[in-house]
């Protein structure tokens, strides 16, 4: 039998009229591979193309996946009563963050999330209290929407703000003594604890988030793309341009 070049031959056994592996005696099926192995030895800048290639198609199925995840539940997203709504309630374009006071990485975001609200002047954004570490995050979760239910949405964008700059364990009697130094009324939060709607929009997160297969915080939606982890507000405003001019 006469061998092709390991790539060309790989071609034609794609075409099933040329060429089939299982028709190969036993020796031709040795040699075949033998001519492959030696072929990818010289030439490993080939399994590296094609190592990148399925990445980038992972990569793609991901991001098709994602957007099919945040069309499926966009209203759950973007228009659910349970979420305080900051920067401009009628932007151009909106974006949501799931977020843990206790997380590092949103600590270290939140700064750039206000600067680019603050300079862009259009961006409509919604904040998913997504407690994920552990109990101290959860009563941190609870003690913000607490203040938002029994004091409404400036108290809560008060309050949400002291906590993601909080030092320290995020005990209660930790979490009273913030909402005195910001002038919060404690005695008003502490009763609103016990509301259901604390404990409701907690679980429809979660479970909005276990559709979305978001695991960690931060996470971001910009428009219909997830964004899992902190970006700088560089990369936010190429984000925030690029749905812009697809818009357009």
């Amino acid at each position: 039998m006469k061998f092709l070049a390991p790539l060309a031959l790989a071609a034609t056994l794609a075409t099933p009229a040329l060429a089939d592996l299982t028709e190969m005696t036993d020796a031709e099926r040795d040699a075949f591979r033998a001519e492959v192995r030696a072929y990818l030895l010289d030439n490993p800048e080939v399994l590296m193309e094609a190592i990148a290639v399925l990445e980038e198609r992972q990569a793609n199925a991901e991001v098709e996946r994602d957007q099919m995840a945040v069309a499926a539940n966009a209203d759950a997203l973007f228009n659910s009563a349970f979420d305080w709504v900051g920067g401009n309630p009628d932007g151009d374009v909106t974006i949501v963050e799931f977020f843990d006071y206790r997380c590092g990485y949103c600590r270290r975001v939140a700064p750039e999330v206000d600067a680019l609200i603050e300079f862009d002047g259009n961006i409509r954004y919604v904040a998913k209290e997504f407690p994920i570490l552990g109990d101290q995050s959860l009563l941190a979760s609870q003690f913000a929407i607490a203040t938002r239910v029994a004091l409404g949405d400036d108290a809560y964008e008060t309050m949400s703000d002291a906590l993601i700059t909080m030092r320290g364990d995020m005990t209660e009697a930790a979490l009273i003594a913030l909402a005195e130094e910001n002038g919060l009324p404690s005695q008003e939060i502490v009763a609103a604890l016990d509301d259901p709607l604390v404990a409701s929009t907690i679980a429809y997160n979660r479970d909005l988030a276990g559709r979305l297969s978001i695991t960690g915080t931060p996470t971001f939606v910009f428009g219909d793309q997830l964004v899992r982890g902190a970006i700088g507000v560089d990369d936010m405003q190429r984000i925030v341009e690029l749905i812009r001019a697809e818009a357009n």
